[in-house]
């Protein structure tokens, strides 16, 4: 209940009036379950973390790298639809707003699934699957920002409808660009 206020007002307004009001209950009910309002934050910041981490350890039983990158783009696509306010939370940078920890987890949790990115970016390089004439940080960059790109829409236009067919389509033109074979010439700055 509080990432979906946090969706609605912003992670910095939820309190647990909100939260006690949109279930129906009274606050200190609320405070039966949850002491204060930082273990609601903890248990919002387990369920966020757990979620990223399985989508990362599903994504792995795919032995094909490019089903590995689809499984690991898509799964997180479908985390920011069903929680929306995770983008906001991630560029929180207000210190006294109670959610410092649970952004500095969720980064950690992202940064793992940007290393599985990698990891199945380098896989399918060595199997020849993906462009070896393209540096594999900067295919990984690509693919992560089908994910950042959409988390910046949802922030903006406030919709999470739409975010999973656009994401299939974008991560589907990416992964040709990664997979044709021609000429690319590029200098590295």
């Amino acid at each position: 209940m509080a990432l979906s206020l946090a969706f609605e007002f912003g992670p910095d307004r939820v309190t647990t009036a909100m939260i006690a009001d949109r279930l129906r209950l009274t606050q200190p009910a609320i405070y039966k379950h949850f002491p204060n309002k930082e273990d609601i934050w903890h248990t919002a910041t387990d369920e966020l973390c757990h979620r990223i981490e399985d989508n990362i350890c599903a994504a792995q039983e795919h032995t094909d790298p490019i089903d590995r990158l689809r499984a690991l783009v898509m799964g997180q696509l479908q985390l920011l639809h069903d929680y929306p306010a995770l983008p906001e939370i991630m560029v929180m940078r207000d210190p006294n707003a109670g959610t410092t920890e649970l952004r500095s987890r969720v980064l950690t949790s992202v940064g793992g699934l940007r290393d599985a990115i990698h990891h199945a970016t380098r896989d399918g390089q060595a199997k020849g699957l993906i462009r070896m004439d393209l540096d594999a940080d900067d295919c990984t960059n690509l693919v992560i920002g089908v994910v950042q790109g959409l988390a910046l829409r949802l922030l903006r236009f406030r919709d999470p409808d739409g975010l999973l067919s656009a994401g299939e389509r974008l991560l589907g033109v990416q992964l040709m660009l990664l997979t044709e074979q021609g000429d690319f010439t590029c200098d590295r700055v």
